[in-house]
């Protein structure tokens, strides 16, 4: 979408927004009226399957009709277009994930702001990030792939999943802070990068634990070396974080949320955020998003922002490190 298009579209959104009557909150949901769960990603996914849910807990908790809708297209850019541009009046919600965060620094047709143009209700859930190496190599730690990075530097090349993924955030910041200097290819996907890992085509990959760590119980195909948690995570507990691997402080994570458009009545967005703290609590919910490799995540609006803002100010900065410009 162009830009002039794109600004013409939000502004009549919102002028239809400003026209429209103040939704009162202890009217929503009304019955007879959807609510549309917007997730600008294939079905599948992770943030696929927490949209879902949070449908499935409005229609449970608060008797709406809620229906979830996989807006695909753009690298996420369409289905988030689609929220940003809708009433703020509470049937309308975007379920999606960082990448909803960083759009605006990797793709150059979203003209938007994640922090104003968008208001998060909640996060749901995070998966930290793992390092996984390729089987067909003899090192058994991280500090051994360093060494052997930097001595033969040919030899190693680290696989990115996509650019502005939370997996290229981490590879940037795990090659300044290790001086290891390696290679970085782009795949379209885990998958296919992960295909290739095993395949000893390329050595490494840092990308979330749920996509990882079902490879690396064979490490004959896939060695999971550190995750990038602050403790031993739940998850993995045999896998050492990197502090322990020798770069303390390093934490990322890729994590997922659920936003409303700009304007949405305060008292909504705070039902719907009770509503999903309440749910990420229950102890069967929390089994079932560990069996799932995902750790659920229940805290305040307020809380967030602040990491959704810290986020966006780590991203920058990374990102300008490498001189990356959007595409």
């Amino acid at each position: 979408m162009k830009r002039r298009d794109f600004l013409k579209a939000t502004g009549a959104a919102a002028a239809s927004a400003l026209a429209a009557p103040a939704v009162r909150a202890d009217a929503w949901p009304q019955a007879g009226r959807t609510v549309r769960v917007i997730v600008p990603w294939p079905p599948g996914a992770a943030n696929d399957a927490l949209g879902r849910l949070f449908a499935q807990r409005l229609q449970e908790k608060l008797g709406a009709t809620a229906v979830v809708e996989n807006r695909t297209g753009g690298s996420g850019l369409v289905g988030t277009s689609a929220v940003i541009q809708a009433a703020p009046d509470g049937y309308t919600f975007l379920a999606s994930a960082f990448n909803t965060a960083v759009m605006p620094l990797v793709l150059k047709g979203a003209n938007f702001d994640p922090e104003t143009d968008l208001e998060i209700m909640a996060r749901t859930a995070m998966a930290p990030l793992v390092l996984v190496m390729t089987g067909q190599r003899p090192q058994r730690t991280m500090g051994e792939v360093v060494a052997a990075a930097k001595a033969k530097p040919s030899e190693w090349t680290i696989a990115i999943s996509s650019l502005g993924s939370a997996g290229h955030l981490a590879t940037i910041e795990f090659n300044r802070r290790t001086g290891a200097g390696l290679e970085m290819a782009p795949y379209r996907g885990t998958q296919p990068a992960l295909q290739d890992l095993m395949g000893g085509n390329v050595q490494l990959l840092i990308d979330p634990s749920f996509a990882l760590l079902p490879a690396a119980r064979d490490p004959t195909r896939v060695k999971a070396l550190a995750i990038a948690t602050a403790r031993r995570s739940v998850l993995a507990p045999d896998v050492p974080t990197f502090a322990e691997a020798g770069l303390p402080g390093y934490e990322f994570n890729s994590w997922y949320g659920l936003w409303a458009p700009r304007g949405t009545p305060s008292e909504i967005k705070d039902r719907c955020n009770a509503l999903m703290r309440e749910t990420m609590t229950e102890p069967a919910m929390v089994q079932r998003l560990t069996g799932q490799i995902l750790e659920p995540v229940a805290e305040s609006i307020d809380d967030a922002k602040r990491f959704i803002a810290s986020e966006i100010v780590r991203a920058r900065e990374l990102l300008r490190l490498v001189n990356f410009q959007p595409v």
